[in-house]
């Protein structure tokens, strides 16, 4: 090793390291050092209980925060530790977190001339796997630029009415990751639950202990994911839509601009992908009773036009909001971030709506994210369509390019900063692989059991709806598919030869570079250009 404890290579940040342990461990301080953590030495009777108690400790001398520094010796030498012993040192370190009712908050690494690793683990008091990830809705939202979604998500996060100027919006105004570095942080900008009925908030969005500290204290909650933005069809709209498990939409409208084109937009979507959607009519204290009747009037007009059923909870009531809402009964809601109309019917409405996507059957989860995590290696991340997944079991990833699966084990299971045995679903998770390169993991490719039999298409039947084009769809027609996460350009041949602008008719859909794995009953969305459509699953043909 270099002479230096602290090699350049360690990069410009390795000033982080050199604060932890010139810093030391003190009797009554927050942090330890460790060279390394082994399930047969660490976790055996005797010492496992002697760790949880010295990790608690470190945990309240910090007020709730404690810093390990791994691959150290006791006296704050770099050592380092090879990347698997690094591995299970994280491993052994999350269950004792765990145990002593705490998480890892995050993890820094930094390389060893010797090719080790050297970290800092920060743990924080809390459970992250609370019994709200049983409970848990995501609701996702959609409304034209300026008609009030994230100040009324920041209203309802944090509890604090708005300024007039859009100053609860700021709450949100973050970094997504910043607000939570999960699986889906570029999407998830907001969450609050609830406690035995009561709503709790958030005081500070961007910091990422107060989200832990409201995961931890809330037996339910609600997460809001940003489908949309300013531009109504950036590529995290369609992920939003069609590459998360969303229980709910919440569509604004701001009462003094009433529904615009990309309302109208917004609104297909959200039907045609059949999601419960309810409506917000925003602003409510800047203008009179007959301009709010006038706006709830027309968005009435527009969900009985698209075959919906609207209910206005000003006429109807909370309650029946709640008993009634589905895929075709749409509640509209009148509020106001500034005077807080209508925030205690919403915070009624997420406290009582049950879930709708977490499925039985077989497991199977789409990847929407890869990454490399050293001393780990590929980590496949996404949401659990249905079944479960366990540490160690056998499974199978693809479709390769050619079609075929590759035989891969789940090494381990990551769950908000935690190590898990076993996930559901409806959950968020990074799954480590055995036996694939990272490089060879891609989005759009699905995980399922070893002894499944999977059959890749290349080409499906459709029924779709052409929800926007400056003119006609034709034969030959090569949008943008977006089907679960896969992204992939794709022919088009509708049936009759064309299909004009809101029309609804059948066509044969083909991926034009590769199979992807499809089956009936699957919603997508597609695009090109200015051109948007959505479309539903009816058949499938195996991939030549």
């Amino acid at each position: 090793m270099s002479c230096d404890p602290f090699p350049h290579h360690m990069g410009l940040d390795r000033a982080a390291l050199r604060r932890a342990v010139e810093r030391g461990e003190e009797d009554g301080g927050n942090v330890e050092f460790k060279e390394r953590l082994q399930r047969d030495t660490h976790l055996a009777d005797g010492r496992r209980e002697s760790l949880v108690a010295q990790l608690r400790h470190r945990v309240l001398s910090g007020d709730g925060e404690a810093m390990y520094v791994l691959g150290v010796t006791d006296a704050g030498g770099i050592a380092g530790v090879e990347p698997a012993v690094f591995s299970e040192t994280m491993d052994v370190l999350s269950l004792l977190a765990e145990e002593a009712d705490a998480h890892i908050a995050d993890v820094e690494t930094w390389g060893t001339d010797d090719g080790g690793l050297v970290g800092i683990a920060t743990v924080q008091e809390g459970s992250t796997l609370d019994a709200a990830d049983d409970d848990h809705i995501v609701v996702g939202t959609a409304g034209h630029v300026d008609h009030g979604k994230s100040t009324l998500v920041g209203t309802l996060v944090t509890g604090a009415p708005d300024d007039g100027e859009g100053g609860t919006r700021a709450h949100l105004d973050v970094r997504p990751h910043e607000v939570e570095r999960g699986l889906s942080a570029d999407l998830s900008y907001g969450v609050y639950g609830f406690s035995d009925g009561d709503p709790v908030r958030m005081d500070d969005p961007s910091r990422k202990d107060d989200r832990a500290r409201v995961v931890a204290e809330s037996d339910r909650l609600v997460s809001f994911v940003d489908t949309v933005g300013h531009e109504p069809w950036l590529r995290t709209t369609i992920r939003g839509l069609v590459g998360q498990k969303l229980d709910y939409g919440l569509l604004t409208v701001a009462a003094d601009d009433g529904p615009t084109e990309t309302t109208r937009e917004h609104l297909g979507i959200l039907l045609a992908t059949d999601l419960p959607t309810v409506v917000a009519i925003t602003k409510a204290d800047l203008v009179d009773d007959d301009r709010l009747a006038a706006v709830e009037q027309e968005i009435e007009r527009l969900l009985r036009d698209a075959g919906r059923t609207p209910l206005p909870v000003e006429r109807y009531g909370v309650e029946t909001a709640i008993e009634e809402i589905d895929e075709t009964v749409v509640p509209i809601l009148r509020t106001s971030a500034v005077t807080m109309a209508g925030v205690d019917e919403l915070d009624h409405l997420f406290r009582r709506l049950p879930k709708t996507t977490a499925t039985e059957g077989d497991f199977r989860m789409y990847v929407d994210r890869t990454y490399r995590v050293t001393g780990v290696g590929a980590v496949a991340s996404g949401t659990i369509r249905s079944g479960s997944v366990s540490a160690g079991d056998d499974l199978l990833l693809g479709p390769m390019a050619d079609g075929s699966f590759r035989e891969v084990e789940a090494r381990s299971i990551e769950m908000h900063y935690h190590r898990v045995d076993e996930a559901e679903a409806g959950r968020i998770v990074g799954i480590a692989l055995k036996g694939v390169e990272e490089r060879e993991v891609e989005r759009g490719m699905v995980l399922l059991p070893g002894d499944a039999d999977p059959d890749p298409v290349r080409e499906f039947e459709a029924e779709v709806m052409v929800l926007n084009h400056p003119t006609r769809i034709d034969t030959g027609y090569e949008p943008v598919v977006h089907l679960e996460t896969a992204s992939e350009a794709a022919r088009f041949d509708p049936e009759g030869g064309q299909l004009l602008p809101g029309d609804s008719g059948r066509a044969t859909v083909r991926f034009k570079f590769r199979p992807y794995l499809v089956e009936e009953g699957q919603r997508f969305v597609f695009r090109e250009g200015q051109s948007k459509g959505v479309g539903t699953v009816t058949g499938v043909s195996a991939a030549d």
